[in-house]
C-alpha cells in the first residue's frame, strides 16, 4: 500500500510563513491554554480573595509589563518612566469617569489613548537619541509627570489623590475581588492577543528590525522616526490601560506609589520573563508579584530563630529585587521563557537526546 507524503510526515512541518508564526504552533499549545483560561474562571469560585487578588495584581501589572517589553523587548528602546505612564493611566481614568459621566468600562481604554498621546511626546527624543542618553530622558519623564501629578489638583487631586468609582456593567457593580477579576481577565486576554497579533504584523516586524539593526533597517525602507515613537505610544496605551485597571481596583489613586522604583520592577518582570517574549512578560510579572509573598511566608517561618530579621523585611523586599534581577542577567540571561521552552523540548525529544 502506499503511504502519501502527509501520511509520513512527523513533528512541526511548516511550509508557509503565516504557519511559522502562527500564535499557536501546536494543536496541544492551543488546547492547554483553552484549558488554562477555563481553569482562571473557576479560580475565584474556589480560593479565598487573598489568592484572587494576587491573581488580579498579576494582571494589570502583566499588561503594562507587556507594553514595557514590546519597547524594550522588541524594538530595544530603553525606558525608566514606565510607572509614571502607568500612574498616568490611572489618574485619567478617574477624571474621565468623574467628571465626564463616561462609565468605567470606557474610561479605561480612553485613558489608554490619553497615556498614548503622552507617551508619543515622550517618545520624540527616541528619534534622536538611545542607550543611555534615552534613558536619561525617559527618567526625566518619570519625575516630570509626578511633580505634574502631585501639583495638577484639577486632574489627579494633588497631594490628595483622586476617587477612582467602580467599574459598573449593566447595572452589576464589580466591586469584589471575585467580580473583578474577570474585568481584569478579560482585559488581559484582549490585550495579550492584540499585542501578539501586532507583532506578527508588519509593524510588529519593523519593530524588530529597528531592535536587530537599524542601519539595515532604514536601508530597507523603514522609517525609523515612525516606528520608534510608535512603540513608546503602544507602550504608553498597555501602560495606561493597566494603571486604569489598578486604580479601578483600589477605588483611590495617589502619586505616592507612583515611583521610580515601580518603574524598576516593571524592568524587573520583562528581565526575569525573558526580553523580547509575550509569554515570559506574564511569567515574569507573576515572579514579581509573587516574590515578596514567598518572603513574608520565609521570614514568618526564620523570625522565630532570628528575632531581628522580620524588622527588616521591608529592606530585604527592595533587596530582593534587585538580587533577583542581577541572578537572572548571570545566570538566565534570556528570562524564564527561555527555560520553559528547554523544559519543553526536553521532554518533546525524550528519551533521545537529538
Amino acid at each position: 500500500m502506499a503511504l502519501s507524503a502527509d501520511s509520513m510526515r512527523c513533528g512541526e512541518f511548516r511550509t508557509t510563513y503565516k504557519a511559522d508564526t502562527t500564535i499557536f504552533p501546536t494543536p496541544m499549545s492551543r488546547n492547554f491554554a483553552i484549558a488554562g483560561l477555563i481553569i482562571l474562571l473557576i479560580v475565584p469560585q474556589v480560593f479565598d480573595a487573598y489568592f484572587t487578588n494576587l491573581l488580579i495584581q498579576i494582571g494589570y501589572y502583566g499588561i503594562a509589563a507587556l507594553g514595557l517589553n514590546i519597547l524594550v523587548g522588541f524594538t530595544g528602546q530603553i525606558s525608566l518612566g514606565h510607572a509614571a505612564f502607568f500612574g498616568f493611566g490611572a489618574f485619567a481614568s478617574a477624571w474621565i469617569s468623574n467628571n465626564f459621566g463616561i462609565p468605567v468600562i470606557l474610561a479605561i481604554p480612553l485613558a489608554g489613548l490619553m497615556t498614548t498621546a503622552v507617551g508619543m511626546v515622550v517618545g520624540i527624543p527616541a528619534a534622536r537619541i538611545k542607550g543611555l542618553y534615552l534613558a536619561i530622558a525617559t527618567l526625566a519623564a518619570q519625575f516630570i509627570l509626578e511633580d505634574f501629578f502631585n501639583r495638577a489638583d484639577w486632574f489627579s487631586g494633588g497631594s490628595a489623590g483622586s476617587l477612582a468609582p467602580p467599574l459598573t456593567l449593566f447595572g452589576f457593580s464589580f466591586d469584589t475581588d471575585k467580580s473583578y477579576f474577570y474585568i481584569v481577565l478579560a482585559f488581559v486576554v484582549v490585550m495579550y492577543l492584540a499585542g501578539t497579533n501586532m507583532l506578527r504584523s508588519r509593524d510588529g516586524r519593523a519593530f524588530v528590525a529597528v531592535r536587530d539593526h537599524y542601519l539595515s533597517a532604514e536601508i530597507m525602507g523603514i522609517n525609523l522616526t515612525k516606528y520608534r515613537i510608535l512603540a513608546f505610544g503602544v507602550s504608553s496605551f498597555y501602560a495606561g490601560v493597566g494603571g486604569a485597571l489598578f486604580g479601578h481596583y483600589l477605588g483611590f489613586v495617589s502619586a505616592e506609589g507612583i515611583t521610580i522604583l515601580l518603574s524598576i520592577q516593571f524592568l524587573a518582570m520583562i528581565i526575569i520573563g525573558g526580553l523580547g517574549s509575550v509569554m515570559g512578560t506574564l511569567m515574569g510579572t507573576a515572579f514579581m508579584v509573587l516574590l515578596p509573598e514567598v518572603m513574608d511566608g520565609t521570614m514568618k517561618v526564620v523570625g522565630g530563630y532570628l528575632p531581628g530579621l522580620e524588622r527588616g523585611v521591608s529592606y530585604l523586599k527592595e533587596m530582593a529585587i534587585g538580587l533577583a534581577i542581577v541572578l537572572f542577567l548571570v545566570f538566565e540571561p534570556d528570562g524564564l521563557a527561555h527555560r520553559w521552552k528547554q523544559i519543553k523540548a526536553y521532554w518533546k525529544l525524550y528519551p533521545f537526546s537529538y
